[in-house]
């Protein structure tokens, strides 16, 4: 992203600024950069003015996710694996909380699609799967409900082993090139 302050920056200032264990946790900076998906929603049609802050949402999210099923960039699994755990549960209530307490109802459903169809691609051990999950629901999150997107959510909760490609091709529709290459 460009500018001075990253999102996951922000997002580290949000943690401390809420304080308490997982604050004491984090890492001095961030090891990383922002996922392409904070910077799929940074020009989506419904990020200008949102009072959630589209992209530290997704971000939020995107790092809870790291810190169930990968490498965080703001703490480490490795330094307490429980409270790594504890984090990305947290790190994915800020983000919903942050768009239920702005009334955007709509993305607090796609995020916890995303959630729980990331979880579905993890325990099936398919990358690819959760990969395009994370491009569609931060789709959806910035461009809306769209009936194709709820179609191949339906063909990934249904087990189609074409999914990957449906979820993919349903955010393309709505964001072209704005999308992830993941």
């Amino acid at each position: 992203m460009s500018g001075s302050t990253t999102v996951l920056t922000r997002l580290r200032r949000a943690v401390l600024d809420e304080g308490g264990l997982l604050a004491d946790a984090l890492h001095p900076t961030p090891r990383g950069s922002d996922s392409p998906y904070a910077e799929c929603v940074t020009d989506a049609p419904r990020a200008a003015g949102h009072a959630a802050d589209l992209p530290l949402v997704v971000e939020a999210v995107r790092e809870g996710y790291l810190l169930h099923y990968g490498t965080g960039r703001l703490l480490s699994r490795d330094d307490d694996d429980d409270l790594a755990l504890l984090a990305g549960d947290r790190l994915y209530a800020l983000g919903l909380e942050r768009l239920a307490a702005a009334g955007d109802l709509e993305a607090v459903r796609a995020l916890a699609d995303l959630i729980a169809l990331g979880a579905q691609a993890q325990a099936a051990g398919d990358e690819a799967l959760a990969d395009a999950v994370w491009a569609a629901g931060c789709t959806e999150v910035g461009w809306g409900p769209d009936p194709a997107l709820d179609d191949a959510k339906s063909a990934v909760r249904a087990g189609d082993s074409a999914a990957a490609d449906k979820l993919r091709a349903a955010a393309r529709g709505l964001a072209g090139d704005r999308l992830p290459a993941n």
